[in-house]
């Protein structure tokens, strides 16, 4: 699978890679025999790009994807995680995780801290979760509401760590793209991932993220392509960025997929190709709990686009005249 440099000379990507918080028992458990098997098919399809973070089953999915990684040369694979959360230890009865999207045992609590001493913590952390001397990409974990202590504190302890080497590239993971417009011209990141909001129903990263990342040449790496599930798999009970999607969002979602059958390609394959077209775009990220999931995405990613979706999709008023699209690209 093709490989591209992140930011200005950073470790490289595969195009797609895994999102780890699936196997983290996001939502619903994943026995460790599943989850390994969604880890071994990603790897099968050539993918060698791993992401996953602390707060992701409070360190379950570190722990998985490290047991998997084990045994492959280190330098055969990008792995990244996050800083932000420090797990605590849990005082008192232990309940579950759920009330925080993993069903997991609530062994432990959540912590926030952008201080350097957490970030560093948080590293030493994960690091020995997964097993690694090293991790390829560090990202600020969801800074939204403590984004002047991350700038002021986490960031500069992220880029000693750089220059350490004990981290090949850094940056910052959210879901809106405003503050990491901010991170990218007010820092020296690498990269920036953006979850939900470059997919064929939201493309707000148009506005100001993308164009001033591709201006500061940082890479963008993009997740939620499929905003949770209605770009996946259409239907009124749905799911759009983790709830219940909205009527008109549905419909929307239906006509793009009248679009692609009539065509012969699946909505799918349409939702990735899109992500991957846009120049600041390195990289897609795909959440994925089993093997067939991940081999799907796999496929849809190199699977060609006729012009005529794209075509047709504009003249529906479905996708704004000006966005990048793949045409030709097959």
């Amino acid at each position: 699978m093709e490989r591209l440099p992140l930011g200005h000379a950073g470790p490289a990507l595969t195009r797609l890679a895994f999102g780890a918080a699936g196997i983290g028992n996001l939502l619903t458990p994943v026995g460790d025999e599943e989850a390994d098997g969604a880890l071994a098919a990603a790897w099968a399809a050539g993918i060698r790009s791993f992401d996953t973070a602390p707060h992701y089953g409070l360190g379950l999915s570190e722990r998985r994807l490290g047991r998997f990684l084990e045994d492959r040369p280190r330098s055969a694979f990008h792995l990244s995680t996050k800083v932000g959360r420090i797990l605590d230890p849990a005082r008192g009865p232990i309940g579950s995780d759920l009330v925080n999207g993993f069903a997991v045992p609530a062994t432990h609590v959540r912590r926030w801290d952008f201080t350097a001493d957490g970030v560093r913590r948080s590293l030493e952390e994960s690091l020995a979760r997964l097993g690694v001397d090293r991790i390829d990409t560090v990202y600020l974990h969801d800074p939204d509401d403590h984004l002047e202590q991350a700038l002021e504190e986490a960031y500069p302890a992220l880029e000693q760590l750089r220059s350490e080497g004990l981290v090949g590239a850094i940056g910052a993971g959210m879901n809106h793209c405003a503050p990491l417009a901010r991170f990218v011209r007010e820092t020296d990141v690498d990269v920036v991932l953006l979850a939900g909001r470059y997919t064929l129903l939201d493309q707000t990263a148009l506005e100001d993220l993308l164009p001033t990342a591709t201006e500061s040449d940082v890479s963008v790496v993009v997740g939620g392509v499929f905003n949770s599930g209605l770009l996946a798999d259409p239907r009124p009970d749905a799911t759009f960025d983790y709830t219940t999607a909205p009527a008109p969002l549905v419909a929307r979602a239906l006509r793009m997929q009248e679009v692609c059958v009539r065509h012969g390609v699946p909505l799918r394959a349409a939702a990735v190709r899109f992500a991957l077209a846009h120049p600041a775009v390195t990289s897609v990220l795909i959440g994925a709990r089993t093997a067939g999931e991940i081999t799907d995405a796999a496929e849809q990613a190199t699977r060609p686009v006729p012009d005529a979706v794209w075509a047709d999709l504009r003249a529906q008023g479905l996708l704004p005249g000006h966005v990048p699209t793949p045409e030709g690209d097959h």
